[in-house]
């Protein structure tokens, strides 16, 4: 065991700078851009800006859209869009642990088309007229916006680094306990059933869900398929706010069951075709 406690700790502090400058970088970009008045101007194309602008890391973006959304001032659609394109912590762990570019772009690819096909197909089928109210942004949820840049990317990278060590630590004892061929058999290609799970552990509502889901696809114990699957769902703290602000709880159940199925069923897509 000592060995596994050395392995995830050096495992673990070797990506931490590279963390930091990821962070750096999309805090520039999130807190740069005036995206509430973006989305709301975007009107019948909303998926598609939702969609885009859900791919910038973190779960801010996602909260943002969920108290426009129960303020009626964005679709259904659009919301399903910015939940179904939104990567949370899953772009800064992959860029810390050098991953191929060609893989993080394929990765946001499929999430960005799925959200936007999916969120004109929602509005389509679901869109309805209505009133809207004044927008109250929850502060609560944001991401530390009235500190400085600095201060807010060592946060978040200190929050993600700590679920890196434990969900590392967690999977290298796993792999010394059980065997990593074992451990790797429970989510195999040829399991059907794998993107089922993996979209389930995405829609639990903190950054942990797609850490965790980015370091079982980086350590290959689940497919492509699985990962999609997952990262589709997962919307960082974004579903809390949803059923603390919406008191419409049929509505809310209603929306985690739709992200659920889409996120099931295209991971399952993907691992069929075998992308």
């Amino acid at each position: 065991m000592s060995d596994v406690i050395l392995e995830t700790i050096i495992d673990s502090l070797k990506i931490l700078p590279f963390l930091f400058i990821a962070f750096l970088i999309i805090e520039v970009i999130e807190h740069k851009l005036n995206n509430k008045d973006i989305i709301k101007s975007s009107g019948k194309i909303g998926p598609i800006v939702g969609s885009i602008l859900g791919v910038i890391p973190q779960c801010g973006f996602s909260v943002l859209a969920t108290n426009l959304y129960v303020t009626r001032i964005i679709s259904l659609g659009t919301l399903i869009a910015v939940y179904l394109s939104t990567s949370d912590e899953m772009l800064p762990v992959m860029l810390a642990h050098g991953s191929n570019i060609d893989i993080i772009l394929k990765i946001l690819g499929i999430k960005l088309i799925i959200g936007m096909i999916f969120g004109f197909i929602i509005d389509f089928i679901f869109r309805k007229k209505e009133s809207k109210t004044n927008f109250h942004i929850c502060d609560d949820h944001h991401c530390d916006c009235e500190h400085s840049l600095i201060k807010s990317s060592l946060i978040h990278t200190m929050k993600t680094f700590f679920f890196i060590f434990v969900i590392t630590f967690v999977l290298n004892t796993l792999f010394y306990i059980i065997g990593e061929d074992a451990l790797k058999s429970l989510f195999n290609n040829n399991n059907w059933y794998t993107p089922f799970i993996s979209s389930l552990i995405g829609l639990i509502p903190n950054c942990a869900a797609s850490v965790t889901l980015t370091e079982l696809y980086l350590n290959e114990v689940i497919s492509l398929g699985g990962a999609i699957a997952g990262l589709l769902t997962g919307s960082g703290v974004a579903l809390l706010v949803l059923f603390k602000s919406n008191k419409n709880l049929k509505e809310n159940i209603f929306i985690v069951s739709i992200m659920y199925i889409i996120g099931a069923v295209s991971g399952l897509i993907i691992q069929f075709l075998g992308l």
